[in-house]
């Protein structure tokens, strides 16, 4: 991971950028052949966990595409995501436990940028009920300042920034395989905070996509639906088919 005092947040121009997120849900609708092509599900639970200030209504593309994976899916249902409130993290405590109580089964967690960070804590916390962790362009290291979101988060939750009382450390991985998708073109977050550093079960996966268009891009869908679909204790890093390698650059973090 970069050092904090070296990583700024994203500039105005991808800020501006952002608006591309409109082109990046038509390239999806388009790619509804190949998406269909991706590994099926083994029917466990998934909840999804949306961003700041959005709800379930912004994760419904994604929600719907695993659902017809063969997964069952769940929204966080807490209406908008204003940051760590009183009683937010309890709700989604109590959540995981009615899910891995019904179902007898681990489940896995997706979580949007701040949710992600949301999921990351929820899995140090119940390792026993959680299968696996993704996340998409989740802030989970670095200057708690590198990003264009610091002062809705602050204003919204009432709470610092920097103020990380009750979240892993960055280098405190899950004790769960855990995948973090993040772009270069974020205009929100900056991606270095987005990268883990080396540790076994855990992998970044780097996509073409700005931040709001996470959870509606064809490359995330694809990777989310291949992470999902291995099974337990058999995990290996993300490989993608040879037609769609272009779409998952290779680069030096």
């Amino acid at each position: 991971m970069s050092n904090q005092t070296t990583v700024a947040p994203p500039s105005r121009l991808l800020q501006w950028l952002e608006w591309r997120a409109v082109a990046e849900f038509a390239q999806t609708t388009l790619a509804s052949p190949w998406l269909a092509l991706a590994p099926r599900g083994d029917g466990h639970a998934v909840l999804v966990l949306p961003g700041l200030v959005a709800d379930d209504r912004s994760t419904e593309l994604l929600r719907g595409y695993l659902q017809g994976r063969g997964y069952a899916v769940h929204g966080w249902g807490q209406g908008r995501n204003y940051g760590p409130r009183e009683g937010v993290r309890e709700h989604m405590l109590r959540q995981v436990e009615r899910l891995h109580a019904s179902s007898g089964r681990r489940l896995s967690l997706v979580g949007w940028s701040l949710g992600g960070v949301y999921a990351r804590m929820l899995a140090h916390e119940r390792p026993d009920a959680i299968r696996s962790v993704l996340m998409l362009g989740s802030p989970i290291g670095g200057h708690h300042r590198a990003s264009n979101a610091w002062r809705l988060y602050e204003w919204t939750s009432g709470r610092r920034v920097d103020d990380t009382d009750g979240w892993p450390r960055p280098d405190e991985l899950p004790a769960v395989p855990t995948s973090s998708i993040w772009s270069r073109g974020d205009g929100i977050v900056a991606w270095r905070n987005s990268v883990h550093p080396p540790a076994p079960q855990a992998e970044n996966i780097e996509v073409h996509a700005s931040h709001i268009g996470l959870g509606v891009n064809a490359a995330v869908l694809y990777a989310v639906a291949d992470r999902l679909a291995q099974p337990e204790g058999q995990w290996q890093p993300f490989a993608p088919p040879a037609p769609l390698r272009l779409l998952y650059p290779r680069g030096r973090h």
